[in-house]
C-alpha cells in the first residue's frame, strides 16, 4: 500500500509539473503573439529578434519600448492574481474565496476613488488603492473573527462589505464633478493601457518582494488545508500564519488594482482551472500562477485587437468569468441530476 501511495503521489507531482510547464510555455507564446499585434503587425520571428538581437531602431521602439511593458505586466499581474486567488480559495476552502468576491478589490477601488475626489488627480491612486485594499482586508478579517476565522464566514462578511463599499463608491461618484467621475470610471474599467516601463519596474519589484514571504508560507498554507487542529499539531501558529497569508494575498491583488484598476475574475477562475487540469488535491500555487498569467495576457491581447477599437482587459475577464460561472452551474446541475 505504501508503494502504491508513493507511485500515486509521484504521478500527481509529475502531472502538476507537466501542466505548469505547459501553461508557462503557452503564456510565453501568447506574449510573443501579443507583441506582434496592433496597427503595425509584426511576425513572431521578428518579435523574437527584436527581443534578443538587433532588429533595427524602428522595430525595437515598437516592440521593446511601447508593447513589451504592457505584455510583461499582463504576465506578472496575471501571476499575482492567480496566486492571490489560490491563497484565498485555500484559506476559505471554497471556490468562491476570491479577492474580488470577498471585497478586497472593492476596498482598493474605494481608496482610489477617495484620492481622486480629494485631490482631483491620479497622483495618489497607487498608495490609496493599496491602503484601501489592506484596510478592507483587516476589517473583513476582524468582522469574521470568532475564535478564529472560518472560510464560509469570511466569504459572507466579504460579500456584505463589497455591497457596502459598492454603494459608498456610487454615492461618491454621484456627488463628484463630471471630470472627476469620468477619471474614476476610466480607472475602474481595469486596463493595461498607458502603462510604461516605470509602472512595470514598480509593479514587478513589489510583487517580487511579496513572493519571498509567500515562498515561506506556502508549506504552512498546505498544512492549514488539513484543518486548524491538525495544522496546530504540526507546529503551525494558525492565526498568525493565516493573517500573514491574508496580508500577502491582499497585497498581491492590491498592487494590480493600484496600477491597472480592478481586473475581475482572473483570481477566481485561474486556481479552479489549474486544479482541474492538474487533478491534484487542494489548491496549487504555482499552477494557479501560470494559469493566471496565461489568462490575463491572452485576454489583453484579444481586448487590444477587438474591432472597431481596443477594449479594457477588465471587460474581457468579466466575459471569461461569466462564461466560467455558467459552465460551472451547468456542470453542477448535471452532477446533481445523476
Amino acid at each position: 500500500m505504501l508503494r502504491a501511495g508513493e507511485r500515486a503521489s509521484s504521478r500527481t507531482m509529475l502531472r502538476v509539473f507537466a501542466v505548469t510547464a505547459l501553461l508557462a510555455v503557452l503564456a510565453v507564446c501568447c506574449a510573443v503573439i501579443a507583441l506582434g499585434l496592433g496597427e503595425m503587425r509584426v511576425s513572431a520571428a521578428d518579435v523574437v529578434r527584436a527581443l534578443v538581437a538587433d532588429a533595427g531602431p524602428a522595430l525595437e521602439t515598437v516592440i521593446v519600448q511601447w508593447r513589451l511593458p504592457r505584455v510583461l505586466l499582463g504576465l506578472v499581474f496575471g501571476l499575482a492574481l492567480g496566486l492571490s486567488g489560490a491563497i484565498f480559495q485555500s484559506l476559505t476552502r471554497n471556490p468562491l474565496g476570491s479577492p474580488d468576491v470577498i471585497g478586497f478589490d472593492a476596498g482598493a477601488y474605494s481608496g482610489a476613488v477617495l484620492s481622486i475626489i480629494a485631490v482631483s488627480s491620479t497622483a495618489l491612486v497607487i498608495p490609496s488603492a493599496l491602503g484601501g485594499g489592506i484596510a478592507t482586508a483587516l476589517a473583513v478579517y476582524l468582522l469574521a473573527y470568532r475564535r478564529g476565522v472560518h472560510g464560509f464566514r469570511l466569504i459572507v462578511v466579504g460579500i456584505a462589505v463589497t455591497a457596502l463599499l459598492g454603494s459608498a463608491n456610487t454615492y461618491l461618484l454621484l456627488k463628484a464633478n463630471l471630470w472627476t467621475a469620468q477619471m474614476a470610471a476610466v480607472w475602474a474599467a481595469g486596463s493595461l493601457n498607458g502603462l510604461d516601463w516605470g509602472d512595470a519596474r514598480n509593479g514587478i519589484a513589489v510583487i517580487a518582494v511579496l513572493l519571498v514571504p509567500l515562498f515561506w508560507l506556502g508549506r504552512r498554507l498546505r498544512m492549514l488545508e488539513m484543518g486548524d487542529d491538525a495544522a496546530a499539531a504540526l507546529g503551525v501558529a494558525v492565526e498568525p500564519v493565516r493573517l500573514a497569508l491574508v496580508v500577502v494575498g491582499v497585497s498581491l491583488t492590491a498592487v494590480v488594482t493600484a496600477l491597472a484598476g480592478p481586473i475581475p475574475f482572473v483570481a477566481l477562475v485561474a486556481p479552479q482551472l489549474a486544479r482541474r487540469l492538474t487533478r491534484a488535491p487542494g489548491v496549487q500555487l504555482v499552477p494557479s500562477a501560470a494559469m493566471g498569467a496565461l489568462l490575463l495576457v491572452s485576454c489583453d491581447a484579444v481586448a487590444l485587437n477587438v474591432p472597431p477599437q481596443a477594449l479594457p482587459v477588465g471587460l474581457m475577464t468579466i466575459v471569461l468569468g461569466g462564461a466560467y460561472l455558467v459552465w460551472l452551474l451547468v456542470a453542477q446541475s448535471r452532477k446533481e441530476m445523476r
